[in-house]
C-alpha cells in the first residue's frame, strides 16, 4: 500500500474510509438512521472532513437522530452556529453591494448561493457559502470594479471564469470549515459558461432578467437559476470536483419549477444534451425531486456515449471523495474524437492562464502546500498520472485538517 502523507494511513485506507463515510452521511439526509455508526477515531475525523468537503455540517446538525462522540457533536454545533453568523454577514454585504451598484446605475445578478439565500430554499445555518458571485454585463465591469471599492473590496486576480475581489484589511483565520471571521470573496462573472470538457456551454443570455434595473436583480426565473445550478454541477462532475451540496440545491429548488419550465429546460435537445447526467445523479439520491417526464426528455437529448458512461458513475466517482487524480477526468463529455484530442492536449500542454490559476489557488489556500504535488513541474505531474496513484491535494488537505480537529 502506498503512503500519501507521513501523518496518514495508506492511500487505499483513506479512499475506503472516504467512500464509506460519505455514503453513510449523505444517506442520513434522505433516510436518517436510529443508531450511530461504529467508527474509529480516524473515521470520525474523516466524517468531519466529508462534512466540509460536501457542505453537509449544517444540514446534518438538524437532521441526525443519533449522537456521536462529543467532538463530533461539538463540531456540528459550531459549524451550524458559524454558518448562521456568516449568513447574516452575507446579507449585509449583498445589501451594501445592492445600494452601491444602484447608486452607480449598474445592474448585477447575485448568483447561486446568494440567490438561494434570498429565496429561503434552505433553513437557517444549513448551507455553507464561501463566496459571493455576481454577474455583470462586460461593459459595466470596470465601473463595478470602482463601485466595489466603495464597499471595501479590491481586485485581487482574474481567472478564465471570473475576477476575484477580496475584502481589504481582513485576514483568513486558521479555521477548519465555516468560520464567521473568514472573509467573503466577491467573484465577478462576465459570463456563465463551463467547458464540457473543452467546448464552452454558455447560458449567460438566459440568466439575465428581461428588464434589469440598477442594483441587485433576481435571475430571469427559477428555471434560470436551476439551469445555472445544473451547469455548475455538470462542470464539477466533469472535473471530479462536485460537492453533494450541489445536488441538495438542485433537489430543494426542483419542486418550485412549473411543468412549462421543465419543458423549457429539457425539451431542446441541442441545448439540453449535458443536463441528463446531473439530473440522473440528483434523482439517484433524491428519487422524488426530478419529474419523470423531465428525466426522460433529458435522457433522450443526451449523447449515447455520455449517457452510457455516466450511468455507471456515483458520487464517489465524480466528487472530491475520489482521491485519484485521473489524467483525463471527464473525457466522456467529449462529443467528437476531435474534441477529445483537444481536451487531451489541454491537459498535457496547459495554457499559461491555467497554470496561473493553480498558482493563485496555492497563494489563496496555503494549506494545499502541505501535500507535495503542485511544487513539481507539470511534466513530472504528467508522468505520475501514468506511473503511480498521486492523491488529490485538496482532499488530502481536508483529511489532514479533519484529523487534527478532535
Amino acid at each position: 500500500m502506498s503512503r500519501v502523507h507521513p501523518d496518514l494511513p495508506p492511500f487505499e485506507v483513506i479512499q475506503s474510509a472516504l467512500v464509506t463515510v460519505t455514503d453513510r452521511l449523505v444517506r442520513e439526509l434522505e433516510a436518517p438512521a436510529e443508531t450511530a455508526p461504529d467508527w474509529s477515531d480516524f473515521e470520525w475525523g474523516i466524517a468531519r472532513s466529508v462534512c466540509v468537503i460536501h457542505g453537509l455540517s449544517g444540514m446534518l446538525a438538524g437532521r441526525l437522530r443519533w449522537r456521536g462522540p462529543e467532538s463530533w457533536e461539538s463540531f456540528l454545533g459550531e459549524q451550524q452556529r458559524h454558518m448562521r453568523l456568516r449568513e447574516t454577514r452575507a446579507r449585509e454585504i449583498l445589501a451594501r453591494v445592492h445600494e452601491a451598484s444602484r447608486a452607480s446605475g449598474i445592474a448585477v445578478v447575485p448568483l447561486k448561493g446568494s440567490a438561494l439565500l434570498a429565496l429561503g430554499v434552505h433553513g437557517d445555518g444549513a448551507r455553507p457559502m464561501a463566496d459571493i458571485d455576481l454577474l455583470v454585463a462586460p461593459g459595466n465591469a470596470a465601473a463595478l470594479t470602482e463601485t466595489l471599492r466603495t464597499v471595501g473590496y479590491e481586485r485581487s486576480y482574474g481567472t478564465r471564469r471570473h475576477i476575484v475581489f477580496v475584502s481589504t484589511g481582513q485576514s483568513m483565520p486558521d479555521a477548519f470549515g465555516e468560520h464567521v471571521d473568514a472573509p467573503y470573496r466577491i467573484e465577478l462573472h462576465l459570463a456563465i459558461a463551463e467547458p464540457l470538457p473543452v467546448s464552452m456551454v454558455d447560458i449567460t443570455a438566459s440568466l439575465w432578467p428581461r428588464d434589469p434595473q440598477p442594483g441587485a436583480n433576481a435571475y430571469a426565473s427559477n428555471a434560470a437559476l436551476f439551469s445555472h445550478l445544473l451547469l455548475h454541477t455538470a462542470g464539477g462532475m466533469r472535473s471530479h470536483t462536485m460537492r453533494f451540496v450541489q445536488l441538495i440545491d438542485i433537489a430543494r429548488l426542483a419542486p418550485r419549477l412549473t411543468r412549462a419550465e421543465w419543458s423549457g429546460l429539457t425539451g431542446d435537445g441541442r441545448h439540453a444534451w449535458w443536463k441528463y447526467p446531473v439530473l440522473r445523479l440528483a434523482g439517484r439520491y433524491f428519487p422524488d425531486a426530478i419529474p419523470a417526464h423531465a428525466m426522460a426528455a433529458a435522457r433522450a437529448a443526451c449523447p449515447v456515449p455520455l449517457r452510457y458512461r455516466t450511468a455507471r458513475q456515483d458520487l464517489e466517482d465524480v466528487s472530491w471523495t475520489n482521491l485519484d487524480i485521473p489524467a483525463l477526468p471527464g473525457y466522456e463529455w467529449s462529443r467528437t474524437p476531435l474534441e477529445l484530442l483537444r481536451y487531451a492536449r489541454s491537459r498535457l500542454l496547459p495554457k499559461r492562464e491555467a497554470l496561473d490559476e493553480i498558482a493563485n489557488a496555492l497563494a489563496s489556500h496555503p494549506v494545499l502546500q502541505r501535500v507535495p504535488w503542485y511544487d513539481q513541474s507539470h511534466v513530472t505531474r504528467i508522468l505520475r498520472w501514468f506511473t503511480s496513484r498521486p492523491p488529490r491535494v485538496q482532499t488530502i488537505a481536508m483529511v489532514l485538517a479533519g484529523q487534527s480537529r478532535k
